[in-house]
C-alpha cells in the first residue's frame, strides 16, 4: 500500500485528501510514481474520453496500466521539469470547469498546484492524493536553494552545505517546505540524522 497517514502538523502544511471523479468537459490528471494508482482508482471511461494524463514514472511499471484507460491524450515524462511545458500548455488551453487531479509525492503536487493557481485555478478546486515516497522538497532559507527528496532530518543543503533542520513550515509559492541552520548557535552541535517521520 502507497498511502501513508500523515502526524497532525502545524497550519502551514498541505493537507491532502482523496481523488474523486468529478463531472467535467476536460481533465487533467498529473501524477507521479505510485500516483498512478489513485487515477487508477477513479478513473471512468467518461472521464478518460476527456482527460489528459501527464505522468512521471520514476521507475515505476504503471505506464503502461495507465495508457491502456485509453485517455484522450497520455504523456509520459522523464521529470517534472520536462513534463512543465506540457503543463504550461494544457493549462494555458484549458477552459472553464477544467477538472484537476494532482497524485503522487508532496514534490510533484505542491509544484502542479502552484502552475495551476497562477493560470487562475483556486486551490480549493484542485484535487489531490499523496501516494508513494514521504521524501519533501526542502528550501534553505539562508541561501534560497531547493534541495529535492529530502528524507531525513537534519540533512545537509546540496547549494550551501548548511545542516538544516525540517520544518513542517511550507510555503505553497514555492512548493516546498522551509529548512533553517541546525547549528547556527552552536557550531558543530548536530544531532544525528532520522528518517523525518521517525
Amino acid at each position: 500500500m502507497s498511502k501513508f497517514e500523515f502526524p497532525p502538523s502545524i497550519l502551514s502544511r498541505p493537507i491532502w485528501g482523496t481523488l474523486e471523479p468529478r463531472p467535467g468537459k476536460h481533465h487533467l490528471m498529473i501524477a507521479d510514481a505510485e500516483g498512478a494508482e489513485a487515477i487508477l482508482d477513479v478513473a471512468t471511461a467518461e472521464i478518460m474520453a476527456q482527460c489528459h494524463i501527464i505522468f512521471i514514472a520514476k521507475g515505476t511499471g504503471f505506464s503502461e496500466k495507465l495508457s491502456q484507460l485509453n485517455p484522450a491524450q497520455f504523456y509520459e515524462g522523464p521529470s517534472y521539469e520536462a513534463a512543465l511545458p506540457r503543463i504550461h500548455r494544457v493549462l494555458l488551453d484549458g477552459h472553464m470547469g477544467l477538472q484537476v487531479y494532482l497524485a503522487g509525492t508532496e514534490g510533484l503536487m505542491g509544484q502542479a498546484m502552484a502552475e495551476a493557481m497562477r493560470a487562475g485555478i483556486p486551490h480549493t478546486a484542485i484535487q489531490t492524493e499523496h501516494r508513494g515516497s514521504t521524501a519533501r522538497r526542502m528550501q534553505c532559507v539562508h541561501c534560497k536553494g531547493i534541495t529535492e527528496d529530502v528524507e531525513t532530518d537534519p540533512f545537509v543543503c546540496k547549494h550551501c552545505g548548511l545542516n538544516l533542520f525540517v520544518r513542517d513550515h511550507y510555503s505553497r509559492r514555492i512548493a516546498a517546505y522551509q529548512g533553517v541552520c541546525v547549528d547556527a548557535e552552536d557550531h558543530g552541535n548536530i544531532p544525528p540524522a532520522k528518517g523525518i517521520y521517525q
